[in-house]
């Protein structure tokens, strides 16, 4: 069931958290996700193209960010076309349960997909999972001592008195839970609704219970943006490569833009048209469609 919030402030603030608050996603990915991926989906001959299309996914397109299930789809997906794959002789084998299940369900987490793999004994759904829990302890293994971006604590103390605050991520809440407190950030939020709460456009269906413009999420990727969008949230990108900055010119002047109704209009167009520059659509790379 969606988290549903209590309003006690007269704002709403929604934060994503990897590559947003933290600096985790190239250590994440590089180290955590990536190897996972090649050891499970037998990738081992064509490496070197599977890490550009699943960092290429992850981390440098316009889908960074997304929930891992539709990352690794689409890191495949592009991998297939790659003419250096097809001249190796290597045919890429896309879960297409994995597929499937991913339409039918928004709880896109292991807990969602444990469920699934009992009721099913589907094996393509089986493997996706020891994937995944391959990952998560990976993760758990690996991820500590990274802080938050700076300016990150001044801005959350500068709303923490008139926004109430929500972690809104397609990470693991274990993860979430271990990574924020580590760094004493639970303090500012509400509560942490990560991947088993369900996706972010509905965790952000609380932005309801908030007066027009009384809402914002802050994210670093365009599906944190079309969750704000979908709910009729405004949006503060921090921009991939430029986080400092961009938490900054947040601390500096966006938290008062918001608190004090200026941020909506001629502010929020120029922020989303210079984020939209920052990240591409296609790879460099050559492609065969």
């Amino acid at each position: 069931m969606t988290y549903q919030i209590e309003p006690s402030k007269k704002f709403l603030v929604g934060i994503d958290s990897d590559g947003c608050v933290f600096d985790t996603m190239e250590l994440k990915h590089k180290e955590c996700f990536i190897p996972n991926i090649i050891n499970y989906y037998e990738l081992q001959g064509v490496s070197k193209y599977a890490r550009e299309a699943a960092e290429f996914v992850n981390l440098y397109s316009k889908s960074r960010g997304i929930n891992r299930f539709p990352a690794l789809i689409e890191a495949m997906e592009w991998l297939s076309k790659r003419p250096e794959v097809k001249s190796r002789g290597y045919e890429i084998k896309i879960p297409q349960a994995v597929v499937k299940w991913m339409k039918e369900e928004t709880k896109l987490g292991n807990p969602a997909l444990e469920k699934k793999v009992a009721e099913t004994g589907d094996e393509e759904l089986a493997h996706a999972l020891k994937w995944s829990v391959a990952v998560n302890e990976m993760i758990a293994g690996m991820v500590r001592g990274v802080p938050p971006f700076p300016y990150v604590q001044e801005s959350l103390e500068k709303l923490k008195d008139s926004a109430d605050m929500l972690v809104v991520s397609a990470t693991p809440n274990e993860a979430l839970e271990a990574e924020w407190s580590e760094h004493g950030l639970t303090q500012y939020v509400t509560a942490i609704c990560g991947q088993e709460a369900g996706n972010k456009k509905e965790t952000l269906t609380n932005a309801t219970k908030y007066a027009e413009n009384h809402t914002l999420m802050i994210g670093d990727a365009p599906g944190d943006y079309a969750a704000a969008k979908a709910n009729n949230c405004l949006f503060y990108p921090i921009n991939p490569g430029d986080e400092e900055n961009s938490w900054k010119r947040f601390r500096d002047e966006g938290v008062d833009k918001f608190l004090s109704g200026e941020f909506a209009g001629d502010y929020q167009q120029a922020l989303l048209d210079e984020f939209d520059r920052y990240l591409p659509s296609r790879p460099s790379w050559p492609v065969e469609d």
